[in-house]
């Protein structure tokens, strides 16, 4: 095992033993105090590599300076340190399959759970591999605790060879599970000409391209009464955002049917009573016209069952999270240059697909600073079949390394 591996598995295993998932109804920035353990642990580890410019934010952002050795862009690297709230997050225990075999992996506190080609096909590619995963009652948290990794280990190696490259600015962002991760004073804090996200799946992608993100609440407010005296009376809150749900199309523009380019309505969450319901979706579109459409239907939907019940009340209210970073980086494709061939350099044959999601770099890209998004090998990423290879994250390692030593290359004159 190489010593980029083997660091690269320590810093995984430590990282993700650590409880540090985000939680979209706290209001506090951020989310969760939890995050905070990470962010000062990497504070910390930061420092004993000799970084510059260590800082924990106010608003839970840690930011850091390799200094430059050369002239050069100043380039950012990010991950985010917070977990998904979809799935267990707390007691996280990862564990270490060396030499995959081909066949599958069963986990010891879920005897029913089992990974396999047939599941994720992905992991039929990994022959030989290490393979990282969870025990079976959380996720592992590789999204994006892979990411730290990567940057962390890439980060030590350029600290100690100084190798000849412009400034790098590190992030670690808290709350970008749920659309939080970039505040409003992070492109000015980072200062970086563009930047990059290690956010991404398989070898290879390098993505400039996103979804555009809405999120809607609709409230239902009935009518409530004893039950015992509640003919003629009574609206019941659950059964119209019953009628909601029921109202929407379930045979497309759900996140089950949908793919590719496919947008999608999804209802997250439903909390409440007979009284009062609330409702949670998120509305995503690689086309701002198709989103728009999307978040017409929701208000369309409520509006025809306001005017079935009129005694009750139904507001829908839908505002923006993200948009298609495709919009400005396509304007310039330079970072993205830069990352192809610094993955060719490797032999790496560099794949761009939409991300049918969203990044820290969608934001970013908004409001001015380019972000591209880079692969760490992560899959089956919110859930308790979330795996990673190793090599997959050393390959990602040698990337950053890679991009940082293109972009301090003397550009070729017009005669060379």
């Amino acid at each position: 095992m190489s010593d980029l591996r083997a660091e690269l598995e320590a810093r995984l295993l430590r990282y993700c033993a650590i409880d540090s998932q985000s939680d979209e109804d706290s209001p506090s920035r951020p989310s969760t105090a939890i995050q905070l353990a990470m962010a000062q642990l990497l504070v910390r580890e930061l420092a004993e590599i000799g970084a510059a410019e260590v800082l924990l934010t106010d608003y839970g952002a840690v930011l850091a300076t390799i200094p430059a050795t050369a002239p050069g862009p100043t380039i950012g690297f990010l991950a985010h340190v917070d977990t998904a709230p979809q799935f267990n997050a707390t007691g996280v225990k990862p564990r270490v399959i060396r030499g995959y075999n081909g066949g599958a992996i069963s986990y010891p506190d879920d005897p029913a759970l089992t990974l396999s080609p047939e599941v994720s096909p992905h992991l039929a590619e990994k022959l030989g591999h290490d393979i990282v995963t969870a025990s079976g009652t959380t996720l592992l948290g590789a999204d994006d605790k892979a990411g730290v990794a990567v940057i962390m280990a890439a980060a030590r190696r350029l600290l100690r060879e100084k190798p000849a490259h412009g400034r790098i600015r590190l992030a670690f962002t808290p709350d970008e599970e749920i659309g939080r991760g970039v505040d409003p004073r992070l492109p000015a804090d980072l200062g970086a000409d563009f930047a990059y996200t290690f956010d991404g799946g398989a070898v290879g992608e390098i993505e400039y391209e996103s979804f555009s993100a809405d999120g809607a609440v609709v409230r239902i407010r009935g009518v409530s009464i004893h039950p015992g005296l509640a003919r003629g009376k009574m609206v019941n809150a659950i059964h119209l955002a019953a009628r909601i749900i029921a109202t929407l199309p379930q045979a497309t523009m759900q996140p089950e049917v949908t793919g590719g380019r496919e947008g999608f309505l999804h209802a997250t969450e439903m909390a409440g009573g007979a009284s009062e319901m609330v409702l949670k979706f998120i509305l995503r579109d690689f086309e701002l016209d198709g989103l728009a459409a999307k978040g017409d239907l929701l208000r369309a939907v409520c509006a025809a069952v306001q005017a079935g019940e009129p005694r009750a009340e139904i507001t829908c209210t839908i505002r923006p999270q993200y948009r298609n970073m495709r919009y400005w980086l396509e304007k310039d494709m330079t970072p993205v240059e830069l990352a192809r061939d610094a993955a060719r350099d490797l032999g790496i044959d560099p794949v761009s697909v939409p991300i049918r999601g969203g990044t820290d770099g969608s934001r970013l890209t908004e409001m001015g600073v380019p972000c591209p998004n880079l692969f760490t090998g992560m899959q089956e990423i919110h859930g308790p079949l979330e795996w990673i290879s190793l090599q997959d994250m050393e390959r990602a390692s040698d990337l950053m390394l890679g991009i940082v030593r293109r972009a301090a290359l003397p550009p070729l004159s017009a005669s060379s």
